[in-house]
């Protein structure tokens, strides 16, 4: 008789990375992790508030505005600025978020002076000139426009909308052909200190730079910034509105659309790191997770189906959904409740927490494997309040994590199976 074959044990051991925090003489502060065996530097930073900042009557200002900063700067018009970045193979991009307002450089070291000028120069000098307002605007307004029957698009708005009524959450992030045909650049220069300012803010350098260097740029990047007033965090989360209702969006097309939102787990939330277990066996795995096998492999219900836990600064969902055939959409989505159920009543088994935590370790540093994926990281880690020594920590914490720890989420978590469920489509005896 063979014996069985056994089972390595879990390397728990973090990503070998330093992290140093840098703080320059105006008292602009960052996460620098120093790598000179390459010639680049990745610059990943966040304001607080993105999207949530939009007036109420202006939804897709700050998307708008993410769109103009690298079209002209300083004493350069959009073609000279985008020429410049071109020339040197600079990458600058800014991106309006819910939560935060996102940009990122990335540079060869050797254009480090070219890279950090035109950053700077974005972020203080924007020029906003008419015809890049009209040019970036219409060309938002024309992928609204697109996206108007896109049944993804119309399903994720919708479900955002029922969940937050009233809310910054519940409007779309880049507003929608109406509220962006009003915007103009007076008003976009007004809001714009208001989205960059340093309350908040956060950086993360990674490369080819030295802590003395660093100190000397950031100044010159982010110092004269106004200083804005740090918004207090929420002590509880946004409750989800129309728990237990089902929304149809009829569109007359052959599949429907199918997401929900159920109760989630904010990011400190004690059970958010067992809970990151429990979604990676409902839904987070996308070959082995239960709902790929009882949806696709068993039933062939759909091509994909997922789920996430998915916190925001002011409230956690347990997103998920699938896509599937009108007729079959309803037996879909009870599939996906039963799942749940099953979990909520029976837990999942020891081999399934075992095998979700060995996946959530082993592959924790394909997120380090680059440059901009480090800063990218690193920022994630300090948007949502973590400190360096988390990485050292973050694999220890989920190799701690026991069954009944996941059992005892499933129910919280699942326990009363109220779902808010937004469709797409001609779905057939979903409502």
């Amino acid at each position: 008789m063979n014996a069985p074959i056994p089972i390595p044990a879990l390397n728990t051991a973090g990503p070998a990375i330093t992290v140093q925090t840098v703080r320059s003489p105006g008292g602009v502060e960052a996460w620098l992790v120093e790598e000179h065996s390459l010639p680049l530097i990745a610059v990943d930073f966040a304001f607080d508030g993105g999207t949530t900042r939009d007036p109420l009557d202006a939804a897709g200002s700050a998307y708008l505005i993410s769109g103009l900063l690298d079209e002209g700067a300083g004493d350069l018009d959009a073609e000279a600025f985008q020429g410049r970045m071109a020339d040197h193979a600079i990458s600058i991009g800014f991106d309006a978020r819910r939560d935060d307002f996102h940009g990122h450089l990335q540079t060869l070291s050797s254009h480090r002076d070219t890279a950090f000028e035109l950053l700077g120069l974005a972020l203080n000098k924007p020029r906003f000139d008419a015809d890049a307002v009209d040019r970036v605007r219409a060309q938002i307004i024309a992928g609204l426009q697109r996206q108007a029957q896109n049944p993804d698009v119309l399903c994720r708005n919708a479900l955002f909308a029922a969940a937050f009524p009233g809310h910054a959450y519940g409007r779309p992030e880049k507003g929608d052909v109406d509220s962006v045909s009003r915007l103009d650049a007076a008003a976009l220069k007004t809001l714009t200190p208001v989205l960059l300012d340093r309350a908040g803010l956060k950086i993360v350098v990674v490369g080819d730079i030295t802590a003395d260097e660093l100190a000397g740029r950031l100044d010159a990047l982010f110092g004269a910034l106004p200083m804005g007033e740090a918004r207090p965090h929420p002590t509880a989360a946004l409750p989800i509105q129309g728990l237990g209702q089902t929304h149809v969006i009829d569109l007359d097309v052959p599949q429907t659309v199918l997401r929900f939102f159920g109760p989630g787990l904010m990011w400190h939330d004690p059970d958010f790191v067992a809970g990151s277990v429990l979604n990676h066996i409902l839904g987070g795995s996308a070959f082995t997770s239960r709902l790929f096998m009882e949806v696709r492999e068993k039933r062939g219900l759909a091509y994909g189906v997922s789920s996430s836990l998915s916190p925001l600064r002011e409230g956690a969902m347990l997103v998920g959904g699938t896509a599937t055939r009108n007729d079959r959409a309803a037996e879909s989505m009870a599939v996906i409740r039963e799942e749940m159920a099953k979990l909520a009543a029976d837990g999942p088994s020891e081999h399934e927490v075992e095998e979700a935590k060995r996946y959530i370790i082993g592959s924790y540093p394909l997120r380090f494997d680059t440059s901009p994926k480090i800063a990218g990281e690193l920022l994630h880690l300090t948007i949502r309040g973590d400190t360096p020594d988390y990485l050292a920590r973050r694999n220890g914490l989920f190799a701690a994590v026991t069954l009944d720890d996941v059992r005892r989420v499933a129910q919280r978590l699942f326990g009363k199976p109220d779902l808010l469920v937004q469709a797409v489509g001609k779905p057939v005896g979903l409502v």
